[in-house]
């Protein structure tokens, strides 16, 4: 195994973050380490025959001729950011609970407020996972809305909210989606995309839309919440219910506003805080993550969209503006 990868890095803090990778060599030895276990590989044609060029921190394929670095074709290509900036930005967003801001983390880096959040929605996008069938055991499955502040409590109230869709396993990692609406098909595709086969049950609260989601044989266990019921026994849906208090919360007090285009990053980044708390090697694996994924340039991440306002969803709520405004 490299050697960079021998460092205590699990149980991450911020003075051993500081200690450990204070320099840009130290930052690139330990991607090295996390990219390639086995020895420095050549991305395009898989030769190990590679001769370092240390005047320019990269490598040339004795193969192919090929030159590239350690973050050649990952989230990390074209950056001009210092590779110790990336470590503590990512740093700061597994840590902080709640996530953190754009603007807190042009103030922390000394960055412009674009290039900050440039940084985020890059880390954004490496710490996605697209693993289905994953839930297990015990499956919470609810639904909340967000958006713009709608007047009344009739029909009328979520109209103009975006509904996002999350299924957690008790004691084990969540999966969080925007989806287009709470009809009984998106959300019946919803639980079967993300619960394993043979779960031992479904626990949601009364909506009908949930009822048959999976085969029969799986006991699916309710509360009602319209009758203030919302535990029975061991059956409640206080633990998806919790990741929306922090995603609501995260909305208020960090982020302010999102953006509609964005919010399936934000949950992108929430499951991955969620799923990795009780994980002590969070860090290096969120940078495992980072260097392994592919390159997102700024033109793909706004797709010719006007430039964001606001701290940054694939599906569009009905009314564009709801997520300008704070979530309900």
């Amino acid at each position: 195994m490299n050697k960079t990868l021998k460092q205590d890095d699990s149980s991450m803090n911020i003075c051993k973050l500081v200690e450990e990778f204070n320099s840009e060599q130290k930052c690139r030895e330990y991607l090295e380490g996390l990219r390639w276990p086995h020895g420095v590989e050549c991305p395009r044609c898989k030769s190990k025959e590679i001769a370092r060029v240390k005047e320019r921190d990269q490598f040339n394929c004795n193969a192919c001729q090929y030159q590239f670095s350690v973050t050649s074709g990952t989230i990390f290509h074209d950056s001009h950011l210092s590779l110790w900036k990336w470590f503590l930005a990512t740093y700061m967003m597994l840590e902080a609970k709640k996530g953190v801001s754009a603007l807190q983390l042009k103030r922390t880096l000394a960055v412009s407020y674009k290039t900050a959040w440039y940084l985020c929605h890059r880390i954004r996008a490496a710490l996605r996972d697209d693993a289905l069938n994953t839930l297990c055991g015990i499956v919470e499955a609810d639904e909340t809305y967000i958006g713009g502040k709608a007047r009344g409590f009739g029909s009328g109230y979520k109209r103009n909210k975006l509904i996002v869709a999350g299924a957690v396993q008790r004691e084990g990692p969540a999966r969080l989606e925007v989806v287009p609406s709470n009809h009984r098909a998106v959300l019946h595709d919803f639980v079967r995309r993300h619960a394993a086969p043979g779960i031992k049950a479904l626990y949601t609260d009364e909506r009908q839309a949930y009822r048959g989601a999976l085969k029969k044989g799986v006991p699916h266990r309710t509360v009602n919440h319209s009758h203030d019921e919302w535990v029975n026994g061991n059956v409640h849906t206080n633990t998806v219910e919790s990741i929306w208090s922090l995603l609501k919360r995260s909305i208020i007090g960090a982020y302010h506003k999102v953006s509609v285009k964005h919010l399936d990053a934000y949950l992108d980044e929430l499951e991955f805080r969620y799923n990795n708390r009780k994980n002590e090697w969070a860090f290096r694996d969120a940078l495992l993550k980072l260097v392994s994924a592919e390159k997102l340039t700024y033109e793909q991440l706004t797709n010719g969209a006007k430039k964001e306002t606001s701290d940054g969803v694939k599906n569009a709520p009905r009314n564009p503006a709801a997520l300008s405004q704070k979530s309900d």
